[in-house]
């Protein structure tokens, strides 16, 4: 019997959930060659409760395809538009009756409803498909609050912004949120937007919301061939001068937009990019600070308000400068006062974080953050039906942080570096460390370890975005090689996706304004191409190194790496247990740590007798052979975990996908690009 039939049997049965499930399967079977089946499918589920979704997307690929059309479009139009028609009329309604008293709207002919060149059919509760009347087809499927920006606004602040059919309600918010008024930087420093369609820009007035553009009257809309005003003399057409007014220092609610740079693992080059960004005109800086260490300055700037008020209100500014004073009482005075706006006011009154900034700005200034902790750790864990889930403490502490969430725009990038190159550098920073303690030279009460740096390498695919999270939904993964090597085409391009204008800030490497600081003792300065080329030899065999490219091979293949010690074979158990029996160089390491450094600090005891002497000794080496071959088994146990595939999920089961790499302008090359 085949899917079709099944199906049928099930419906006849009125066992629709089945029938349903069998259906999917009978036009999966088919493909497009019996359109039927598909239509059947479709009218099936809609008709007895089903995903509608199912049916949706297969009356879309069937008109699409030319089949059916008129009975696809009138079903989706009965089934779809207009259960929604009231709403898309009431909204389009109220959009024109607050044009109609704009200002900065030239022109005021709106269509009637009904003559429309431009149908919205509702997909799901965030987006649609947009239908075309006159070239009877549909669009790709939009979504106008999608939390994403997807150009360059802010690439030249000489003059106003101008922006040409921009129909994203978060991009329009974007703009009217960061953009400052005219009076406030004393120049005309309106938002153009053009529209290269009058009909097109009324259309969309069914989905979009204009009140919050309107009621600031910060925005100019030009139509068609109104672009050749742009950008107007409003000392002239409407008698202002906004050179009259006085420069406004930027307040704390006015930043709302965070870059998150992530610390993706330790030694993939982020301190450069931070040397990058640093003193841009645009950007308060705030890199390389731990998390908890943030949220505990969070904390004390919240008790001292709350001191404050503790006190009747007595918050004394006479020692602070005006624009602390004036910062100082604009935060006490704050109704609800968040997170974020603590660490704003924190950023703003901390020179090192202003160095570059420019207070004459058309924006205002964006937060440039990279917390730390001093490991990402991931877990994997199977699920009940066979996927591999990838969770992480740190990574949680990031997405349901209060500071983060406090801001409404989130732009995120990700360097990353040869994992194998890392990887060794890690070891290295490691053993360093090590032998720094046991010549007095690091002053600690534990002496610092070796951790299972091949482990913790690759479990971390910080560079696959979650579904549910929020601070990655617009976010890149950035090359260290391609910024050491390329910098002019990198850091171009980065600027372009984080919408900032490329300055000459971003031509050299400079720390709260210091030029080409040592981040590290013994780091390479500046522009240096050193650490591209390096490989660790001493602190990574190629036996680990093979182990990590054959596991990372998804990211090699995404992100343009070519396999410098996995030689591209199929990788079986036995393969498996040869490369973790040739991972002593990384064992030599942790071996000799625990028991140069740890033995002297263990204590062993047997029921209520503390050993000593011999049999001490003897039970510390049984430990640690112990930890050697549980260090082994779970080197095992993660191979054969991700031998499975390398498909992943969260914690919810929805699938992961890895962060699109940034593409860098070929015309700006000066080096062939790195693989």
């Amino acid at each position: 019997m085949t899917a079709i039939e099944i199906a049928r049997q099930l419906a006849a049965l009125g066992q629709t959930e089945q029938a349903a499930g069998a259906y999917g399967v009978a036009v999966h079977e088919v493909g497009e060659d019996n359109p039927a089946i598909q239509m059947e499918g479709a009218v099936y589920i809609l008709q007895n409760g089903g995903d509608y979704k199912i049916s949706y997307t297969w009356l879309l690929e069937l008109y699409r395809r030319g089949q059916f059309r008129e009975d696809c479009l009138s079903i989706m139009t009965q089934a779809f538009y207009e259960p929604n028609v009231k709403l898309l009329k009431t909204r389009y309604e109220k959009n024109c009756r607050r044009l109609a008293k704009y200002p900065y709207l030239f022109r005021k002919d709106f269509p009637s409803f009904e003559e429309l060149p431009v149908r919205f059919y509702p997909f799901d509760d965030n987006g649609y498909v947009p239908f075309y009347r006159e070239e009877e087809r549909f669009g790709d499927y939009v979504k106008p609050r999608a939390e994403v920006i997807s150009r360059n606004f802010f690439h030249d602040l000489e003059n106003p912004i101008l922006a040409t059919d921009v129909y994203s309600q978060h991009e329009l918010e974007y703009l009217n949120d960061n953009v400052r008024k005219s009076e406030w930087v004393a120049r005309e420093n309106h938002i153009y937007l053009h529209y290269s369609s009058w009909g097109e820009f009324c259309a969309w007035l069914q989905v979009l919301n204009l009140r919050p553009l309107t009621e600031g009257k910060k925005v100019v809309f030009l139509m068609e061939d109104e672009l050749s005003l742009y950008p107007i003399d409003f000392k002239e057409r409407f008698g202002i001068d906004y050179s009259q007014y006085q420069l406004k220092p930027v307040g704390i609610r006015e930043i709302n937009r965070l870059i998150w740079h992530t610390q993706l693992s330790s030694h993939n080059g982020g301190d450069f990019f931070n040397e990058i960004f640093d003193a841009h005109p645009n950007l308060i800086t705030f890199p390389s600070q731990m998390l908890k260490g943030i949220e505990a300055y969070v904390q004390r700037l919240r008790e001292s308000c709350a001191q404050a008020e503790r006190d009747g209100g007595a918050l004394d500014t006479s020692q602070m400068t005006p624009d602390l004073a004036r910062l100082a009482w604009e935060v006490y005075n704050l109704k609800d006062r968040t997170d974020k706006d603590l660490l704003v006011v924190g950023l703003l009154t901390d020179p090192r974080a202003t160095v570059g900034l420019d207070p004459a700005a058309r924006i205002a200034p964006a937060v440039f953050l990279q917390p730390h902790f001093p490991n990402i750790n991931f877990r994997l864990t199977v699920d009940q039906k066979g996927r591999t889930v990838l969770n992480s403490k740190e990574y949680n502490a990031i997405r349901s942080s209060p500071i983060f969430l406090g801001f409404k725009y989130i732009k995120t990038f990700t360097p990353l570096r040869r994992i194998t190159t890392s990887y060794g550098a890690a070891v290295r920073f490691m053993q360093k460390n090590l032998l720094a303690y046991q010549q007095g030279e690091l002053k600690q009460d534990i002496p610092p370890m070796i951790d299972d740096e091949l482990t913790n390498r690759l479990m971390n695919r910080s560079f696959m975005v979650d579904p549910d999270d929020r601070p990655c939904q617009d976010s890149v993964l950035v090359r260290f090689e391609d910024a050491k090597l390329n910098p002019r085409a990198t850091f171009t391009a980065l600027a372009a996706f984080l919408d900032l204008p490329y300055t000459q800030s971003m031509t050299y490497c400079s720390m709260f304004g210091e030029r080409d600081p040592e981040s590290l003792a013994g780091n390479d300065l500046g522009f240096s191409t050193a650490a591209v080329y390096r490989t660790y030899d001493e602190y990574a065999n190629d036996a680990e190194r093979a182990f990590l490219e054959y596991f990372m091979r998804d990211a090699y293949e995404k992100y343009g790496y070519d396999f410098h010690y996995y030689n591209g074979q199929p990788v079986n158990e036995t393969c498996l247990e040869q490369w973790i029996m040739q991972f002593t160089t990384l064992e030599s390491f942790i071996y000799s740590a625990w028991k140069e450094n740890m033995f002297p600090y263990i204590t062993i005891q047997r029921g209520e007798v503390e050993l000593s002497g011999e049999a001490l000794e003897t039970a510390k080496q049984e430990a640690l052979d112990r930890y050697m071959r549980d260090l082994r088994g779970n080197w095992r146990l993660v191979g054969q975990t991700l031998m499975r595939g390398l498909r992943f999920v969260n914690r919810h089961g929805q699938p992961l996908h890895m962060m699109p790499k940034l593409k860098l302008d070929e015309a700006l090359l000066e080096q062939p690009l790195y693989h």
